[in-house]
């Protein structure tokens, strides 16, 4: 399996704008520039996308390990808060926070252990070893950070 995306920038970097485009086309040229991803301009930057690829993953970690133990998720929304720290050379941290509705017949405890085995475990995670993430976990009444 391979996956792709490509890049077109023009200009300089400040005053400069970019396309990104996917061979899926979700995006198609997708404006990205300086202000986009500095500031809050229309469009969209790495950081984001970053972002929405770990929710995606991790999401559908968790989705897989409930449907192999028979119990498939009712509905798990993930957000993903990437840190960037220029100063610090980079991103800092990336925060999952997972909302779930209760799965009948699971504990609490046993759905912690399968959010915390896809945060360890997921293609996105593994790639991204040298950054820190956490991971908050809302489950029925429970609340717990990883």
């Amino acid at each position: 399996m391979k996956r792709s995306a490509k890049a077109h920038w023009t200009g300089d970097l400040n005053t400069g704008h970019g396309q990104l485009s996917t061979d899926s086309n979700v995006l198609d040229k997708t404006q990205y520039s300086f202000n986009t991803r500095f500031g809050d301009g229309i469009g969209t930057n790495p950081e984001e996308l970053l972002a929405a690829a770990h929710a995606g993953c991790f999401t559908m970690a968790i989705a897989y390990a409930l449907s192999q133990k028979g119990t498939p998720a009712n509905e798990l929304e993930t957000k993903a808060s990437v840190s960037v720290d220029l100063a610090k050379g980079g991103i800092t941290g990336i925060k999952l926070t997972l909302n779930a509705t209760i799965i009948e017949g699971m504990s609490a405890d046993s759905f912690l252990e399968i959010a915390n085995e896809a945060k360890l475990n997921c293609l996105i995670s593994k790639a991204l070893t040298g950054v820190a993430i956490s991971l908050h976990v809302n489950y029925g009444a429970l609340q717990s950070s990883i």
